[in-house]
């Protein structure tokens, strides 16, 4: 019991780190695309929405090793012992990635990192959506008896929260590349298609929040 209290308390910084963050991000925008404000005042505030995205991704990665280890100890899924040794490796290597491309951003080998953690979420989402819905429908791998049908809920929900926030991390990629041209002089253009792909992440952010929201009340409550 110590050992899932303790998950149980790191899960909740997780939560808060994503959410927290994530709104941190959303109202950070606002001065990032605000082209009243001098190129140097934007780089300024987008390196701020980079600070603060950073501890919201490290909540996001880290909230998959410990449900999925206290699913073990619930009951609710049934991969232990070795397994979750290496879920947790895995997980140290997803961490250091996710880290190594913030401390690299701006640098040449930050794209390359940033694919290579976008693809992890790439192969993460089908693989969450599918065990969510297949374990639903009562045919697992996840528990799915009475009472026990929240976590593959949650898993579900997880996978399509994932889903926005690659939408969100393609928004600020293309920050990059965009502030990259405006380095050289104002550029009307790339002032409109900033405008353009902020408008869609403020958009989805919403519904962002709503899932979130949503996975951390199945967790806490666990109503079916």
């Amino acid at each position: 019991m110590e050992t899932l209290e303790i998950l149980r308390w790191l899960h909740i910084l997780a939560m808060v780190y994503w959410l927290g963050g994530e709104w941190g991000v959303f109202q950070t925008s606002y001065k990032v695309v605000n082209p009243a404000l001098s190129y140097d005042e934007r780089m300024r505030h987008m390196d701020t929405a980079y600070r603060i995205d950073i501890m919201a991704r490290t909540g996001i990665i880290s909230l998959l090793p410990l449900g999925l280890h206290m699913g073990y100890i619930w009951g609710v899924q049934p991969l232990g012992g070795g397994w979750l040794i290496g879920m947790w490796i895995v997980y140290a290597a997803w961490f250091a990635l996710t880290w190594a491309a913030f401390f690299n951003r701006g640098k040449p080998i930050s794209d390359t990192l940033y694919r290579i953690e976008d693809w992890t979420r790439y192969l993460l989402i089908p693989t969450l959506i599918i065990v969510g819905l297949t374990s639903l429908l009562g045919m697992g791998p996840l528990a799915g008896g009475d009472g026990e049908k929240w976590y593959a809920a949650k898993v579900l929900t997880f996978g399509l929260a994932l889903i926005i926030g690659v939408i969100l991390r393609l928004v600020m990629h293309e920050w990059q590349t965009q502030f990259r041209v405006l380095a050289d002089g104002p550029n009307p253009a790339i002032e409109a298609r900033l405008a353009k792909s902020i408008a869609v992440g403020r958009g989805v952010a919403y519904f962002y929040w709503i899932l979130i929201a949503g996975t951390g009340f199945l967790g806490a409550v666990k109503p079916f």
